[in-house]
């Protein structure tokens, strides 16, 4: 059972969209088989707040898509925080509707909150098929 706290700060995420995050996240969950109670934070912010995110955090002085961070507990997996415009601009560059972007984001970062990475090429095709199966699921095809 999953619990998310979601928090947009932008003020512009619309209801369908808020759908396709808690649709998606709850699917991670789901699809990984964690079946206690946990809790995750999702925030959504404009492009500056990301840059200034990812500096403090990464030391990367430029926006990016998602973030997510791990707390490495069961109770409490973490934050997750997501750039508004990239939901969009990211959408048009690859191709595919807002939302299959942001359920591709929201899974992506719901991973590696549950413990996945792409470190490695063997963890890439393990968490990007994962990933896929969890969007298919959810007719957020390409």
């Amino acid at each position: 059972m999953l619990t998310l706290n979601l928090f947009d700060e932008t003020n512009k995420l619309p209801d369908g969209l808020k759908k396709i995050i808690t649709d998606t996240a709850g699917a991670s969950i789901s699809s990984c088989d964690i079946r206690e109670q946990c809790s995750v934070d999702i925030l959504i912010v404009d492009l500056e707040n990301m840059r200034a995110i990812n500096m403090d955090k990464r030391g990367i002085d430029a926006p990016t898509d998602v973030l997510s961070f791990p707390t490495g507990e069961s109770a409490f997996l973490g934050d997750i925080v997501i750039a508004y415009e990239k939901i969009f601009l990211q959408a048009e560059e690859y191709g595919h509707s807002p939302e299959r972007e942001l359920g591709f984001l929201t899974a992506h970062a719901m991973l590696h909150l549950i413990g996945y990475d792409h470190d490695t090429s063997e963890n890439e095709i393990e968490m990007f098929a994962k990933q896929e199966t969890i969007l298919n699921e959810l007719g957020l095809r390409r």
